[in-house]
């Protein structure tokens, strides 16, 4: 799997922007089929940093209705990636 398929996209939210600042931890949501060590070299080879942990989760779909009809939104993985404390990346 290519490394820009194994990210999906940064996820920009206030609690994720108080992880970078307090723990220099971000936040992605990744392809579904990655595993730690692929998401680890993603974002070392696309950022340019030193990964030290990655915590992954996967988060199930939520039931969403529309009339009657009753239906799911997708499921999709989330990780958190701790990076070396003289590293940091500038998602803005």
């Amino acid at each position: 799997m290519d490394n820009y398929e194994v990210i999906v996209r940064p996820l920009i939210t206030e609690q994720g922007m108080h992880l970078a600042n307090v723990k220099s931890a971000y936040s992605f949501e990744v392809n579904q089929k990655a595993n730690k060590f692929q998401i680890k070299e993603a974002v070392e080879k696309i950022y340019g940093v030193k990964v030290v942990k990655v915590c992954t989760a996967n988060r199930r779909g939520k039931h969403r209705r529309r009339g009657r009809t009753v239906g799911m939104t997708s499921g999709w993985k989330k990780a958190v990636v701790y990076l070396h404390p003289d590293y940091h990346i500038d998602l803005f």
